[in-house]
């Protein structure tokens, strides 16, 4: 059962731990983090959590409600790390590219936590400014206000599902994920042309972009799908 968390300033441990740290919220996420990062999440509890912290695991409660709660800390911080030191330009288009760049690098950055937290809305605060700011770029932009959550509603979640997609792929096993990519080269590009013409016509470039992600080329057709839009509506066009 999970148990209300206490307010920030009440919950501030007094001594440190047997680590010697003085516990918070942030810490307990940098752990979690190097907790997914090392084991999988498999590995994250709040036993191993208290373990790791050198602490009562039963205090990490008074941060959290749960593992649950946890997860979407986790998340949240993702965002912020990957906002942090982002300035808006005045060109909306490179301003909302960097954005989708950094949150994908963000989320790959630690792609066992990216598994986790990818898929899910946790209203905190970096997640919370994130959304502000995309809508921002895109209404400043001239864009009406169902085009432009339209547009965003697209642009997030192509960033967190390639951000998923990808991070799935660094957190298998070396072994696994070397196999998948020698596929392109094993199995495509000897299929002959006499039973698959079109793979045998493009193997070579199948081997030479099928094992990076796809997301900075979604992310394009996007931005020009978006331009388009733009475009048309300043000639009387426009999005229903």
């Amino acid at each position: 059962m999970s148990k209300p968390v206490v307010p920030e300033d009440a919950r501030r441990r007094r001594r440190p731990t047997k680590t010697g740290a003085v516990l918070s919220e942030q810490l307990i996420v940098d752990t979690a983090l190097r907790m997914l990062r090392e084991h999988g999440s498999a590995g994250l509890s709040v036993r191993r959590l208290g373990a790791a912290l050198g602490a009562d695991p039963s205090t990490l409660y008074r941060y959290f409600s749960g593992i649950d709660d946890l997860t979407l800390a986790v998340g949240n911080v993702l965002v912020g790390r990957a906002v942090a030191g982002w300035e808006a330009t005045g060109d909306w288009r490179g301003d909302l590219r960097e954005l989708g760049l950094r949150i994908h690098a963000a989320y790959l950055g630690h792609p066992q936590a990216a598994v986790l937290t990818a898929s899910r809305v946790s209203g905190k605060s970096h997640e919370v400014a994130a959304d502000e700011t995309i809508l921002g770029l895109l209404r400043t932009a001239g864009f009406p206000d169902r085009d432009a959550v339209r547009i965003y509603h697209a642009f997030i979640d192509q960033s967190l599902a390639f951000a998923a997609l990808d991070a799935a792929s660094l957190a298998l096993p070396a072994a696994a994920r070397a196999a998948d990519e020698e596929v392109w080269q094993a199995t495509y590009a000897r299929l002959p042309a006499e039973t698959h013409p079109h793979i045998a016509a493009t193997a070579h470039l199948l081997v030479a972009r099928m094992n990076s992600s796809a997301y900075p080329t979604a992310l394009e057709m996007l931005l020009d799908s978006a331009s388009a839009q733009l475009g048309g509506a300043g000639r009387g066009g426009g999005g229903g």
